[in-house]
């Protein structure tokens, strides 16, 4: 019952709150901003936006999102599988029902983080205004 209020809620707020590809490019450059990849350890460190972070969604503790992210006034900026195209590794397509920016940004809302960013845009891999990296 709680998640669901949250989606009525944070309905409005969340459309608000999506952003283009450049504003996220400059958003990420900011010290007050982290870009959190919320995808599964093994799919990070396949390729992810050079500079995010991870934290699985499964993983999402008040703990864990504290340590990680610190001060909840953080921006902090998320993308998901379906802001890609490409229907390649690293980020292969989800159905868009499915896919992780909505119950992230409610979920990283629900802990308190309230000033989040999510990637509007769907995108090449290949667009060399982003570069992904492997790794951990």
């Amino acid at each position: 019952a709680g998640f669901a209020a949250l989606v009525d809620e944070l309905g409005e707020y969340r459309s608000q709150r999506l952003i283009d590809l450049n504003t996220f490019l400059q958003y990420a450059e900011a010290s007050d901003t982290i870009v959190l990849d919320a995808r599964s350890a093994d799919a990070y460190a396949r390729g992810h936006i050079d500079g995010a972070v991870n934290l699985p969604f499964s993983d999402f503790t008040q703990a864990k999102l504290d340590k990680l992210l610190g001060d909840e006034s953080k921006r902090v900026l998320i993308y998901c599988n379906n802001n890609f195209s490409d229907d390649l590794e690293p980020v292969p397509l989800k159905r868009v029902e499915l896919a992780l920016n909505i119950p992230t940004f409610i979920n990283l809302f629900g802990y308190g983080y309230e000033n989040i960013y999510e990637l509007e845009d769907v995108l090449s891999i290949e667009d060399e205004r982003i570069r992904f990296v492997s790794g951990p």
